[in-house]
Protein backbone atom coordinates (compact mmCIF):
# COMPACT_ATOMS: atom_id res chain seq x y z
CA UNK A 1 0.00 0.00 0.00
CA UNK A 2 2.89 2.36 0.88
CA UNK A 3 4.42 2.00 -2.60
CA UNK A 4 1.07 2.51 -4.13
CA UNK A 5 0.57 5.72 -2.44
CA UNK A 6 3.72 7.08 -3.03
CA UNK A 7 3.42 6.39 -6.90
CA UNK A 8 0.26 8.04 -7.04
CA UNK A 9 1.60 11.21 -5.22
CA UNK A 10 4.18 11.50 -7.49
CA UNK A 11 1.72 10.91 -10.58
CA UNK A 12 -0.37 13.39 -9.29
CA UNK A 13 2.43 15.92 -8.91
CA UNK A 14 3.86 15.22 -12.21
CA UNK A 15 0.87 15.63 -14.28
CA UNK A 16 0.65 19.23 -12.91
CA UNK A 17 -2.06 17.90 -9.67
CA UNK A 18 -5.60 18.18 -11.96
CA UNK A 19 -8.42 19.38 -9.92
CA UNK A 20 -9.99 16.97 -10.53
CA UNK A 21 -7.60 14.51 -9.42
CA UNK A 22 -5.63 11.96 -10.41
CA UNK A 23 -8.28 8.74 -10.42
CA UNK A 24 -10.88 10.70 -12.90
CA UNK A 25 -7.41 12.21 -14.62
CA UNK A 26 -5.51 8.99 -15.17
CA UNK A 27 -7.06 5.45 -13.69
CA UNK A 28 -4.39 3.58 -12.14
CA UNK A 29 -4.62 -0.25 -11.47
CA UNK A 30 -2.34 -1.49 -9.13
CA UNK A 31 -0.94 -4.85 -10.87
CA UNK A 32 1.80 -7.62 -9.90
CA UNK A 33 1.75 -9.54 -12.51
CA UNK A 34 6.15 -9.74 -13.59
CA UNK A 35 6.49 -6.82 -11.38
CA UNK A 36 4.52 -4.65 -8.71
CA UNK A 37 3.22 -1.41 -10.53
CA UNK A 38 0.22 0.91 -11.08
CA UNK A 39 -0.40 0.49 -14.90
CA UNK A 40 -3.24 2.94 -16.96
CA UNK A 41 -5.96 0.62 -16.58
CA UNK A 42 -7.12 1.79 -20.51
CA UNK A 43 -5.10 3.14 -23.47
CA UNK A 44 -4.77 6.48 -21.49
CA UNK A 45 -5.03 10.03 -23.79
CA UNK A 46 -1.99 11.13 -21.38
CA UNK A 47 1.06 11.96 -24.11
CA UNK A 48 4.66 12.83 -22.95
CA UNK A 49 6.83 14.02 -25.12
CA UNK A 50 4.16 14.62 -27.56
CA UNK A 51 3.69 10.55 -29.05
CA UNK A 52 4.65 8.64 -25.97
CA UNK A 53 1.32 7.31 -24.32
CA UNK A 54 1.95 6.75 -20.67
CA UNK A 55 1.62 2.62 -19.68
CA UNK A 56 2.74 2.76 -16.05
CA UNK A 57 4.89 3.74 -13.05
CA UNK A 58 6.93 1.27 -10.37
CA UNK A 59 9.38 1.94 -7.52
CA UNK A 60 12.81 0.30 -8.19
CA UNK A 61 14.73 -1.70 -5.56
CA UNK A 62 16.92 1.76 -5.93
CA UNK A 63 14.03 4.34 -4.90
CA UNK A 64 14.09 5.41 -8.61
CA UNK A 65 10.33 6.03 -10.44
CA UNK A 66 10.14 4.09 -13.79
CA UNK A 67 7.56 5.46 -15.72
CA UNK A 68 6.81 2.97 -18.65
CA UNK A 69 5.75 4.64 -21.83
CA UNK A 70 4.76 3.24 -25.64
CA UNK A 71 6.05 4.85 -28.14
CA UNK A 72 4.77 5.96 -31.56
CA UNK A 73 6.05 2.60 -33.23
CA UNK A 74 4.76 0.92 -30.37
CA UNK A 75 7.45 0.31 -28.77
CA UNK A 76 7.78 -0.30 -24.43
CA UNK A 77 10.29 2.56 -23.27
CA UNK A 78 11.10 3.49 -19.97
CA UNK A 79 12.12 7.40 -17.85
CA UNK A 80 14.00 6.74 -14.87
CA UNK A 81 13.43 9.39 -12.57
CA UNK A 82 16.19 9.36 -9.50
CA UNK A 83 15.42 9.91 -5.85
CA UNK A 84 17.40 13.06 -5.89
CA UNK A 85 15.71 14.45 -8.70
CA UNK A 86 12.06 13.73 -6.82
CA UNK A 87 13.78 15.72 -4.12
CA UNK A 88 15.22 18.36 -5.72
CA UNK A 89 11.46 18.93 -7.89
CA UNK A 90 13.56 18.36 -10.94
CA UNK A 91 11.43 16.06 -13.05
CA UNK A 92 8.54 18.82 -12.63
Amino acid sequence: MIEQFAIKDFLFKWVGRPTEGLDDFLPLEYTESVFAKMEAKQVTALLINGDEHFRYATISEDNQIVIGVVDSNKELMHRIISLDEILIGKHL
